[in-house]
């Protein structure tokens, strides 16, 4: 499974996150980025990646989403986020410029922070199978995933991202 960094996004907390050109992932995730709450962020959820086919997917609901909108710091373009798994390690970045590694840790929660594109969005996007880490859910991958980063590295829009076997 390969796609492309569509947006790297960060902000100073709660949302949208806004793009910027290029990230310097660290450990405790990318440089710059800030957390509203304490449960954010963390070795385990250093960085949120969703799909861009799960926002378009978000957008025929009728939510005015878009890369960045669910605070995501990676949007992802050739995903198919039904396939996508805890435990999955992905090389993203170019070569010259020290790619970096990412796996997927948690399902995301959705927050109350997102109602902010209507108040059903979480039920949209979230439900008790997804919960369950169950990838048979209807709406599994559209909250997004967090991931712990491995091997720092420097990424841009337009970058790779892999699955590693």
């Amino acid at each position: 499974m390969t796609g492309t960094i569509q947006q790297i996004s960060i902000s100073p907390g709660g949302v949208p996150n806004h793009a910027i050109p290029e990230a310097t992932l660290t450990t405790t995730g990318i440089q710059g980025e800030a957390w509203r709450y304490p449960f954010h962020g963390g070795l385990k959820r250093a960085i949120l990646l969703i799909t861009s086919e799960g926002l378009d997917d978000l957008t025929a609901q009728g939510f005015p989403v878009y890369p960045g909108a669910l605070a995501e710091n990676l949007t992802t373009l050739g995903l198919n986020r039904r396939l996508l798994r805890l435990g999955q390690q992905f090389q993203v970045g170019q070569p010259d410029t020290g790619q970096a590694i990412i796996q997927l840790t948690q399902v995301r929660l959705p927050c109350d922070t997102l109602s902010v594109y209507r108040p059903t969005i979480q039920a949209a996007m979230y439900d008790a199978r997804a919960q369950a880490c169950d990838p048979k859910s209807p709406v599994w991958g559209l909250s997004g995933f967090y991931a712990s980063v491995i091997e720092p590295g420097v990424l841009r829009p337009g970058d790779p991202i892999s699955l590693l076997e």
